[in-house]
Formats: C-alpha cells, sequence, structure tokens
C-alpha cells in the first residue's frame, strides 16, 4: 500500500473503513474498496498477489450493511498509485484526478474520477465544481506527449474465495470454475455426532443457487428478503467478513 507522501507498507490484508459521508446501500466491494482508498487517501503500490479485503463489520453485533454483493473482479487499474491511466470521458491519458468528483451523482457509482486537461476544464466550468481540488496524476515519462494509453490493460483481481460468520463459527464459499454459479459451500461443524465428547461432521457440497443471486441486478437484489433467499446464498450475501482475491498472473511468480 503507498500513502500520501509515498510511504509504503507491504501487507496482502485490507480493511474497509467508510466515512459518514457515503451514500451507498447496497454496496459491491468494488465501491466499499475505492470508498475506504478514497477516505483514507491510500493505493495500491502494486498489483498483489493476493489481496484479503475485511468487511466494516464487528461480529454478529454490528454490521454496516445488510446485504454486500460480491465483486467477481476487483479493477484495481485505478487504484494503483503508478501507471498510466485514461481519462473517464474521453479515453485519452489522463492527467488530474479530482476527488470531490467521486460522489457526484452525474458520474458512474464505481471509479475514481480522473480526466484528461480538457475533459478536465470542461467538467469544472459547471458552478457547482469549480471549487473542486484536482491532483495532478505521476504520469510514467514514456507517456508524455501521447494522447491516448491505446491499449491500456485493466488491473484485474479475481475473488477466489468468501469468508463468512453468523454467530458463532465460520464457514466459506469457494469459486471454483469461471461461472457465476461455480461455488462449493464449506461448513466445518454442519452436524454434530454425540454430547461434550462427540465431534463435528464437517459439510462440503455445491451451491449453485447464489450464481441466480449474483445475477440480479442491485433493485432485484434489494427486494430479496434474506430469510426467502434460497440455500445457503444468505449466508454470502449477507454475512461476508472477508473476501479473498488473487491475480492469475502475479500468483505465477509470488
Amino acid at each position: 500500500f503507498s500513502s500520501v507522501g509515498g510511504k509504503e507498507q507491504e501487507c496482502y490484508s485490507y480493511q474497509i473503513f467508510l466515512d459518514q459521508k457515503h451514500n451507498l446501500v447496497l454496496p459491491s466491494v468494488q465501491q466499499l474498496l475505492e470508498h475506504s482508498f478514497l477516505s483514507e487517501g491510500i493505493k495500491l503500490a502494486e498489483v498483489p498477489s493476493c489481496l484479503i479485503l475485511q468487511m466494516p463489520r464487528f461480529g454478529k453485533k454490528f454490521k454496516m450493511f445488510e446485504k454486500i454483493v460480491p465483486s467477481l473482479e476487483l479493477d484495481i487499474t485505478e487504484l494503483l498509485s503508478e501507471g498510466p491511466q485514461q481519462c473517464m470521458l474521453c479515453g485519452n491519458l489522463a492527467q488530474e484526478e479530482c476527488t470531490d468528483c467521486f460522489n457526484d451523482v452525474l458520474f458512474s457509482q464505481t471509479g475514481f474520477k480522473l480526466f484528461c486537461e480538457t475533459c478536465s476544464a470542461q467538467v469544472h466550468t459547471h458552478p457547482q465544481r469549480r471549487s473542486h481540488q484536482r491532483s495532478p496524476l505521476d504520469v510514467p515519462e514514456g507517456y508524455l506527449g501521447h494522447r491516448s494509453p491505446n491499449a491500456l490493460a485493466r488491473d484485474k483481481l479475481d475473488l477466489f474465495a468468501v469468508l463468512c460468520i453468523e454467530t458463532s463459527h465460520y464457514v466459506s464459499f469457494i469459486k471454483h470454475g469461471p461461472s457465476s454459479h461455480d461455488w462449493i459451500f464449506f461448513d466445518s461443524m454442519a452436524d454434530r455426532q454425540g454430547e461434550s465428547e462427540g465431534f463435528n461432521i464437517p459439510e462440503v457440497r455445491a451451491c449453485p443457487e447464489v450464481g441466480a443471486y449474483l445475477e440480479m441486478s442491485p433493485f432485484q437484489l434489494a427486494a430479496q428478503d434474506p430469510r426467502d433467499m434460497r440455500g445457503v446464498a444468505k449466508r454470502l450475501f449477507c454475512d461476508a467478513y472477508m473476501y479473498l482475491y488473487q491475480s492469475r498472473s502475479m500468483c505465477m511468480y509470488r
């Protein structure tokens, strides 16, 4: 992680923190990470091979959100402290970032608000945006003078597991294939044999039913009563504690 001033800290886990100004109701993991990075003024120093994200909750006593939408892919391109970025409007090389535009309802609900100089000037001619504080981006020297980073690759992390807790013990969901329905559910204490000297009986089973909810629109998902969600889907959306992501390319080297 890279903070303001260029100080770096090597870490593969991150606790999501949100300030009181957010307007999130049914957030995705992507939105939570972006809001948290913005409020804390930090970015990723490089693409991590693995990233563990802890949700804004404390045991069973406090959960900031009733449901959280798992982001199967986490786009971290704009969360990197170095590297070329694209203007969100025209696609040319971005040179400025506006944190005040991040919460502007006229823009998309995800992604940092990065602009080239021309688009930034046009956006901030609006009376409501003239007071916005913009900051220059660190553009790599090799890209200076080029209008557009034509083949700019997006850096993404893939979700491979989710750790959940409702009351007293953890359960996990493991992604085992490319489809949104390719999930396995693991519960180490699904059943028990005997009393005090007995033993727990674990359970591992496929749970393709979660895919139907992952494919719903935010409006449809918000209308779902957790008690009526099929199978173990409620556990994934309502009890998530940690999301585990990996970079397929970086995993080859680290």
